[in-house]
C-alpha cells in the first residue's frame, strides 16, 4: 500500500514528543506537520531537541485544536490531564495517539484513585503484544483490536516492562498472580524534563533513589488490567521503581509463584509458555537460555528482550525484560500501534537493531 500519513505532534518539545518524532521522520510513509509545545511555543525545535536535524528549522507553535486540524494523525505528547481536553476537540475521522496516561485505564475508579481527577475516557489499548484471554479460553493478542481505530490509548512504560515479562505465565497458567513483584531499575528520561532537585546530574550521578513505594505509583493499576486481560482472576503486585544514573532504559525484574497446577513443571515446561506467546513476534524477543538482557541491548530499538528461569528454592518463576523507556516503552509503541491502525505493517519506521556501545 502506498499512502503519505501528514501527522502532528503536540508536546513536541518533550521526551516523549522528541523521540516520536525521530521516529517519525525516518518513516517511509509520513510527512511530519505541525509541532506544537506550550512554553516553548514560538522556538525554533532546533533550540530545543537539536539532534532532530532534519527538524530543526521547524517552529513551534501553541498546542490548539485549530494548529492540530487537517491531520490524518495527531500525536498528544501530553501531561497527564491535559490531553484528554484536546482529544475532545479533534474531529473524530483522526487517528489520534495519546502517549500520556489519560485513556489507559478502563475503570474510572482506577483513575480517580490514582491521578485525583475525572476520568477522560477508555481508548484502545497501544499494546499488540498484549495477550487476551477470552471467556472460552481462546487466546488473541490486542493488535487485533488496532485494525481501523481511530483513538489508541498507548501504554505507560514500566507497565509495558512487567506485563511484557510476566503476561506468558498468566495467560497459560504456570504462575500465580497474586503475589506478584517487580523492582524496576529506571533511566530519568522516564521522569520527563521538568526540573526538580532531584533529577539533577549532581544528585543522581553514582546514586540511585526508590521512588513511588508502597503502592503509589500510577502504573499499578495498568499492570494489574493488563495481566487480568491476559488471563488473572485477581492480581496482587508489589512494585518497586528506581532510578538508576542512565538516560533511558527500563530493566524490569519481575516474579510470581508458580500456580500449583504447575509445581512440578520441568524448566522447559515453564519456558514454553514465553515460546509460544512470542513466537515471530517482531519487538518481544525471548533470549537464549543463559543470555540475560541488558537496557543497552535496547538502546533506541523498538525491541522488549525477555529472559525467564525458575528459582525451585522458593517456587518461583523470575522473568527480567529490557526495553528503552522511550521507544518499546512509548515513542516506538506509539509508532507500531499506528501502522496497524492504518493498515500497514507493523514494523514500518521502526528498528531492531540498538546502539552500541
Amino acid at each position: 500500500m502506498n499512502m503519505t500519513v501528514r501527522v502532528a505532534v503536540a508536546g513536541a518539545s518533550g521526551y516523549a514528543g522528541g523521540e516520536v518524532l525521530r521516529l517519525l521522520a525516518s518513516h517511509p510513509d509520513v510527512e511530519i506537520g505541525a509541532l506544537t509545545a506550550h512554553s516553548n511555543a514560538g522556538q525554533r525545535l532546533g533550540a530545543i531537541q537539536p539532534h532532530l536535524r532534519a527538524l530543526a528549522a521547524r517552529e513551534l507553535v501553541a498546542t490548539t485544536a485549530e494548529n492540530l486540524a487537517g491531520h490524518d494523525v495527531v500525536v498528544l505528547a501530553l501531561p497527564h490531564g491535559a490531553s484528554g481536553e484536546i482529544a475532545a476537540q479533534l474531529d473524530e475521522s483522526v487517528l489520534a495517539i495519546d502517549l500520556g496516561a489519560d485513556h489507559r485505564l478502563v475503570s474510572a475508579d482506577d483513575w480517580t484513585a490514582f491521578y485525583g481527577s475525572d476520568h477522560a475516557g477508555t481508548w484502545p489499548y497501544g499494546m499488540p503484544e498484549l495477550l487476551l484471554t477470552g471467556h472460552d479460553g481462546a487466546l488473541t493478542k490486542q493488535r487485533e483490536q488496532l485494525a481501523g481505530v481511530r483513538r489508541i490509548a498507548v501504554p505507560g512504560c514500566n507497565v509495558t516492562a512487567v506485563t511484557l515479562g510476566l503476561q506468558p505465565g498468566v495467560a497459560a497458567g504456570v504462575v500465580d498472580p497474586v503475589d506478584v513483584v517487580a523492582v524496576l531499575a529506571n533511566g530519568y528520561s522516564g521522569a520527563g524534563k521538568s526540573l526538580k532537585p532531584h533529577l539533577l546530574a549532581s544528585e543522581g550521578l553514582g546514586s540511585a533513589q526508590a521512588y513511588a513505594v508502597g503502592g503509589t505509583h500510577r502504573h499499578i493499576p495498568e499492570i494489574r488490567q493488563n495481566l487480568r486481560a491476559a488471563g488473572a482472576a485477581a492480581v496482587s503486585i508489589s512494585f518497586t521503581p528506581t532510578l538508576v544514573p542512565m538516560s533511558r532504559g527500563i530493566l524490569a525484574t519481575t516474579t510470581a509463584r508458580l500456580s500449583s497446577a504447575h509445581a512440578e513443571a520441568s524448566d522447559a515446561e515453564v519456558r514454553r509458555a514465553w515460546e509460544q506467546a512470542y513466537a515471530g513476534e517482531p519487538f518481544v524477543q525471548l533470549l537464549p537460555e543463559g543470555q540475560w538482557p541488558t537496557t543497552a541491548m535496547t538502546l533506541g530499538a523498538n525491541t522488549a528482550l525477555v529472559q525467564v528461569a525458575v528459582d525451585r528454592a522458593v517456587g518461583r518463576v523470575v522473568t527480567v525484560t529490557a526495553i528503552d523507556n522511550l521507544v518499546k516503552g512509548t515513542a516506538g509503541a506509539a509508532v507500531q500501534s499506528m501502522n496497524i491502525a492504518l493498515g500497514l505493517d507493523q514494523t514500518r519506521g521502526l528498528t531492531t537493531e540498538g546502539v552500541a556501545p
